[in-house]
């Protein structure tokens, strides 16, 4: 049997980052965490962070240094969101946002992986 346990980060800081997704998703820095681990715990999966030395920022959407991977956000307005993860250190890039609203924000954690804030018609927020 397989079973996903971990969506780990590579970064300089883990207890940084994960402060940073802790301010984002509304969930704690797991008291497991250290400066070399950390993690935030989503049912049975955690989003963790881990120590890279010599670590490099992806440079997406250019390839020297290619995104790997991206996380996305559903949101139901983007604007406050917005200000939120800004004032926590996200960085805005760019937006795909169509007429009615709908689409994606791309931005970049405090150091340098990409994400996404998304608004999707449709969405059930009763989950």
């Amino acid at each position: 049997m397989l079973k996903l346990t971990d969506f780990i980060i590579d970064c300089p800081d883990p207890m940084a980052l994960a402060a940073f997704y802790a301010g984002v998703t509304g969930r704690e820095v797991a008291a497991s965490s250290h400066e070399r681990w950390a993690s935030l715990v989503f049912g049975e999966i955690e989003l963790a962070f881990y120590k890279v030395d010599d670590y490099t920022a992806p440079s997406w959407p250019g390839d020297e240094h290619p995104k790997q991977f991206h996380l996305d956000f559903e949101v139901d307005e983007f604007a406050p969101e917005r200000a939120r993860i800004e004032a926590l250190g996200a960085v805005h890039l760019k937006d795909f946002i169509n007429d009615e609203g709908y689409g994606w924000q791309v931005y970049t954690d405090p150091v340098g992986h990409p994400f996404c804030l998304c608004r999707n018609p449709g969405y059930d927020w009763s989950e």
